[in-house]
């Protein structure tokens, strides 16, 4: 599968971005009463959170749900749906940009740690005169499985199901690791976290585990 990591950010941008401006434009504040003396803006009370604001995602009373609600405390336009398109977008170009050694890509998505470390294992491969070709089948799932807030900072982890190829050849071009032919399963966990009220709508990756 050939991926085009600029088409699919600025996809997910798109979507991100279309919410947020929803959210600011489509509420209204309610009027004053016509005897009232008018001395400024009288917002109307938000109402409180659906007990199944998250269907689909997570079931109410769950410790997602409550985490959930933590995240959209302090960004009232956080939207899960949209937020795992994007994490499906992310994957994709993660995985591609990595295979390829694409630090460029890979900066804008990738907390500083996490960048750290991917840049080390990818000048470790370029350094060996290695070459590794990954080919993304299918992403078969992507689950949301953790959120919280703390520190003024969002997390949200979610769980992937992919299928791929990938192997890695030597300077000679024989296969050293995998096989470019055999289509793994893979499941990993991704924590993704952004600061709230950050100018960057991006969510960055933070960490990364394998899963069962």
């Amino acid at each position: 599968m050939n991926i085009d990591p600029t088409t699919v950010f600025f996809a997910a941008l798109a979507i991100f971005v279309g919410w947020r401006l929803w959210a600011t434009l489509g509420t209204s504040a309610g009027a004053p009463p016509a005897s009232a003396p008018v001395r400024g803006p009288f917002p109307t009370p938000p109402a409180p959170p659906a007990a199944d604001r998250w269907r689909g995602v997570a079931e109410p009373g769950d410790p997602l749900a409550s985490g959930l609600d933590a995240v959209a405390a302090g960004d009232p336009g956080f939207d899960a749906t949209a937020f795992l398109a994007g994490a499906r977008a992310a994957y994709e170009m993660v995985t591609a940009a990595f295979a390829a050694g694409d630090l460029d890509a890979l900066h804008p998505l990738l907390g500083p740690e996490t960048y750290a470390d991917f840049s080390r294992a990818i000048e470790a491969r370029t350094a060996a005169g290695r070459k590794m070709t990954t080919t993304l089948v299918s992403l078969d799932a992507a689950d949301l499985v953790e959120a919280n807030a703390q520190d003024g900072v969002a997390r949200v982890a979610v769980k992937f199901r992919a299928k791929m190829t990938s192997s890695t050849t030597d300077a000679a071009g024989a296969v050293v690791e995998g096989s470019p032919g055999e289509i793994a399963g893979h499941v990993e966990v991704w924590t993704f976290a952004r600061p709230f009220g950050a100018r960057d709508p991006n969510w960055r990756l933070v960490a990364t585990q394998a899963a069962h």
